[in-house]
């Protein structure tokens, strides 16, 4: 048992960036590290290198799969005490060249399928009155910016569900907590064709989240700098906000 009582933690979109960078980390802080994602073949790489790491490949869109691999995991490694839900799908794409089945991918994979998990983790952890949920949404989430038609509403919709738990669920023992990086070096964002200021490594991601985790915090953001502006930014009028974004991110296009 670690320091924060971590015995089996449960991550999601574990293949790459955050999440495997988070699983690394995990594998000395808990007894049991339960990674999933759809890509099997770097899953079980990691998982074979690893003291603690268990692959369960899964498809976080699919409701059943979603209640069976829950299910699964608290039979095999015992009661998952902290969930990270991390799966997450991103295009870059503006309301000019809209693309449906983008659209429709971000709201399955970022918003349903934290919905899916959370279905499956609440009963149990209400029972048990003690358990962590932290969800992984974005900076994109704060406010709505140019290109992130696909993305920045789906996690605008993560902040509030977190928002909402935070209220419902904290009376039944149970923790959570919403994460919001900044830019993060990942396979996700490497072809952004556009600058990405205090971009971070996955790696340091990976500790800020977990420091955040062991103290309980509702928000996780990072890098501190960056978050300031974006937070700043939140609290503008639209008239200011909408004239800003127009002068300095949309400078020059049309």
């Amino acid at each position: 048992m670690t320091e924060r009582g971590w015995k089996t933690v449960w991550i999601t979109g574990a293949s790459s960036g955050i999440g495997q960078e988070l699983a690394k980390l995990m594998d000395g802080a808990a007894d049991h590290v339960v990674i999933s994602a759809r890509s099997v073949n770097k899953l079980e790489a990691l998982s074979e290198r690893s003291r603690a790491i268990a692959s369960f490949p899964l498809d976080v869109t699919d409701t059943e799969a979603v209640s069976d691999c829950v299910k699964t995991i608290e039979v095999t490694a015992g009661p998952i005490d902290l969930a990270v839900l991390n799966a997450g799908a991103w295009a870059l794409m503006d309301a000019q060249h809209l693309e449906l089945e983008a659209v429709r991918t971000g709201i399955e994979v970022n918003y349903m399928g934290v919905m899916n998990a959370i279905d499956a983790l609440i009963p149990p952890m209400i029972e048990r009155r003690r358990g962590h949920i932290a969800i992984v949404a974005s900076v994109a989430g704060y406010r709505g910016l140019p290109r992130s038609i696909a993305y920045g509403p789906t996690k605008a919709a993560l902040n509030n569900l977190a928002e909402i738990l935070r209220l419902e669920l904290e009376p039944h023992g149970i923790t959570i907590s919403v994460i919001n990086p900044g830019f993060v070096d990942t396979p996700m964002t490497q072809n952004n064709p556009f600058p990405m200021p205090s971009i971070v490594s996955a790696e340091e991601a990976a500790k800020q989240i977990l420091e955040g985790l062991k103290r309980r915090r509702f928000e996780i953001a990072f890098p501190r700098g960056f978050i300031m502006v974006m937070k700043l930014m939140q609290l503008m009028p639209l008239g200011l906000y909408f004239w800003l974004v127009r002068k300095i991110v949309m400078r020059g296009k049309t």
